[in-house]
Parts: C-alpha cells; structure tokens; sequence
C-alpha cells in the first residue's frame, strides 16, 4: 500500500524550488537598492561637478578690494541697515574676442555704470545710472601697469580707463557719499550670452534703426531681440533719435526693466532647466569682488532682486545738464542731485515718472522736483518705507519702473 502524500503538497509539485525563488528576489531587491544608490550618487555628484564648475566660472576681483583697503579712511562708512549698494559696470574691453566692436587698445571704459541700491527691507531697488560724460572729480589711482593718475576733474568713465574699477568705486563714493558694498564688471561677449540663455529680451521701436557701428539693423515695432542685436540696441548712439547719451541710458534702463520682468515671469530662478544656462552666462561672464564671487552669493543676490515686485524696481539718471564749458559733456544738477544721492545713502524712498514730475495726491503734484528736502535732517525727504510697504513718498525724478510695457501701453 502507497503511503499518502503529505497534506498539501499535490499543490506544490515543485515545493523544493521555493526557497531559491526567494532568494532571486531578494538579490533582485539588493540589486535595485543599490542601483539606486548609485543613482544618487552620481547625480549628487553631477550636482556637484555642475556647482563647482559655475563656481569656478566667476572670476574675483581681488586687486580692487586690496586698492580699496588702501584708501579706507577716505571711504564713506558702512550704513546702519543692511541696505547695499552694487556698482554694476559694464566694460567695452575691445579683447577677449570683442575686437570687431572697436580697436583693441589694451584699455577698457565703463560703457555703462549703474549703482543698484537695494533697499534694507528687499521690498524695493533703484538702479541709478552715471552718464559717462558726466564731468568728476577723479582721484589720484594706480594704474593696472604701475604709476599712479593725477587728481582731476574729467568725465567719468575715463576713472575706469585710467584707474580701473577701484578708481571709479572711489570717484563714485566721493560724488555721491554712498559707500559701494560690492561691484560687477560684465563685458560685451558676457553681455550677449546673458541675453541668449533667456531666449532673448523684447523691445519696442518706434521707426526701423540701422546702424552699422553697432551691427543694428531692426524693424519698428516690438521684438525679441538676440544676443548680438541686444548689445547694438544698447550701446547704439547714433541709430536711435538725436544720438544722445541720455536716449541710450533710456533705452538701457528700458531694457534691463524688460529683462527683469521676463526672468521674473517665467520663474527662470525656480526652474533647473531654465537656471542652468542662465547661471552659466552670467558666472563665466563676470568679474566680482571677494564678497559676490561664489554661486551661493551670486544667487542668493538674485533670489534677493527676482523676489522685488517689478513695480518697485526702479531705473532712473542722475539728475544732470550740460556742462557749461563742453557742451559735449554734463555736469550735476544740484540740489536735486544731492537730494537724491541723500536719499539712496539714507535708504529713503526714491519715486520715478516718466517725466519727473510728482503724481496727482502729492504734495507736489504737477511740479518738477525742486531737489529741497522735505524733512530736518540735511538732503533727506518722506520717511522710510514700511516693510511691506512700496514707497509713496520721496524725491521724485525722471524714470522707469520693470513693469512698464515697453510699448508705453497702459
């Protein structure tokens, strides 16, 4: 008689084979789990290499600071808030594969000088832009190839030429009083790549321009413009209405507002694929001082800036006319000059309209800003803008804000 099977085993014909299908699995999980792991890795690493790559783009400016360490008692003290001032420079350097801009003479001008003042509170910025006309008193500086420049009053941007960033930091601060927290120097080919990895920047024209000195040849009417046609639309003279210095600081402070708004729209600094050549452009393509020249800061300033809302980001010149013996050059407008330059330094309230005039509800409404202070205390106006709060009162001048249609629609 055959021995009965054991209970239940008719339902595993092939019960042996169990324990080493288990231990498949198990392998298959330690598999996966350590694939995942590498995984990780190799992206924290990716990560890290991306990082250390953009880092190691900017390059820091340590001759300024060491120049500036030098001239320290003749600097204007650090402000009470955590208020800062940014100079921000850009350098028509013929180099550096620039050279079909203009001769390579083996200096380099201040094109452009801004000072982006940042309010204590992050709720609002003025950028204020420095004709490079304007006559100034310069300081005696080392040049970049030893000796030293005579003390003199010449325009502006030869500072920059003579002396470098150190010599227009220090022509700055004794202008103004405003004592310059950091600098950056951006070049025409950092320029166009910064334009690029946004997919370009939108303009508005009101007739065709061509310019050959400036590779410009555009439509009227609005337009994205490239790299390569975003440096002509801003360094053009002679292209756009009466040539002025003045209609090309318009046109530059037009522009950087319609840079602003689109990286804010389009959540630029929130988006990975997006950030990335952004951050690229800018790090390869700046000279910073030793307290902007790591990602971390850099992006922590522009995290700062993208969260402003754009009504309260501010363009404006200083308050300038021509200068009585050069009709070729300015000089400052006082005391309106001075009431602003008070204002900034104090961290006050500053307002812009497009024509300078105050707005309806004002005090001074429909009268040009007189530059008298409206407060005791010397070259101060209104008072300080509550967090939170954009500012209502203040010097008024003639200028622009990041959310004006570039059009001038409403």
């Amino acid at each position: 008689m055959q021995p009965e099977p054991l209970a239940g085993l008719e339902a595993y014909p092939e019960a042996g084979a169990a324990p080493e299908a288990g231990r498949r699995r198990y392998r298959w999980v330690k598999l996966l789990a350590a694939g995942t792991a590498v995984a990780v890795l190799a992206g924290a690493g990716g990560l890290y290499y991306l990082y250390q790559q953009l880092d190691g783009n900017i390059t820091t400016d340590t001759v300024t600071e060491n120049d500036l360490n030098v001239h320290e008692s003749e600097r204007p003290t650090e402000g009470p808030t955590s208020a800062e001032n940014i100079l921000l420079l850009g350098s028509d350097n013929r180099g550096d594969g620039n050279g079909k801009y203009g001769q390579d003479s083996g200096t380099q001008r201040s094109d452009t000088a801004i000072l982006l003042h940042l309010a204590a509170d992050r709720h609002s910025a003025t950028a204020m832009s420095i004709p490079r006309d304007l006559m100034a008193h310069v300081p005696s500086c080392d040049k970049p190839n030893g000796g030293k420049t005579a003390a003199r009053f010449v325009q502006f941007n030869w500072a920059f030429e003579f002396g470098g960033a150190a010599c227009t930091i220090r022509t700055v601060e004794n202008m103004t009083g405003i004592r310059i927290d950091h600098h950056l120097i951006v070049d025409f080919s950092g320029f166009k790549k910064i334009v690029n990895a946004v997919d370009g920047v939108d303009v508005c024209l009101a007739e065709p321009v061509h310019d050959t000195k400036a590779h410009l040849d555009l439509p009227a009417g609005r337009q994205t413009l490239n790299g390569e046609q975003a440096l002509g639309y801003v360094r053009s003279r002679h292209g756009f209405g009466d040539g002025s210095d003045t209609e090309r600081m318009d046109r530059q402070q037009g522009f950087l507002g319609s840079l602003f708004s689109k990286v804010s729209s389009n959540g630029v600094l929130l988006n990975p694929t997006k950030v990335y050549p952004v951050l690229s452009a800018a790090t390869s393509s700046l000279t910073a001082d030793p307290g902007l020249d790591s990602l971390s800061e850099l992006y922590s300033l522009a995290r700062d800036i993208q969260r402003i809302p754009t009504g309260q980001v501010q363009f404006l010149t200083l308050p300038r006319e021509q200068y009585t013996k050069d009709r070729n050059r300015d000089q400052l407008v006082q005391p309106a000059a001075g009431r602003l330059f008070a204002a900034l330094r104090d961290d006050m309230p500053v307002t812009v309209t497009p024509d300078g005039k105050s707005g309806s509800g004002t005090p001074e409404s429909g009268k040009q800003d007189s530059g008298k202070p409206k407060s005791g205390k010397p070259g101060a106006t209104g008072t300080p803008a509550r967090s939170g709060t954009p500012a209502t009162t203040g010097p008024t001048y003639r200028g622009t804000t990041a959310d004006a249609d570039i059009c001038g629609k409403a």
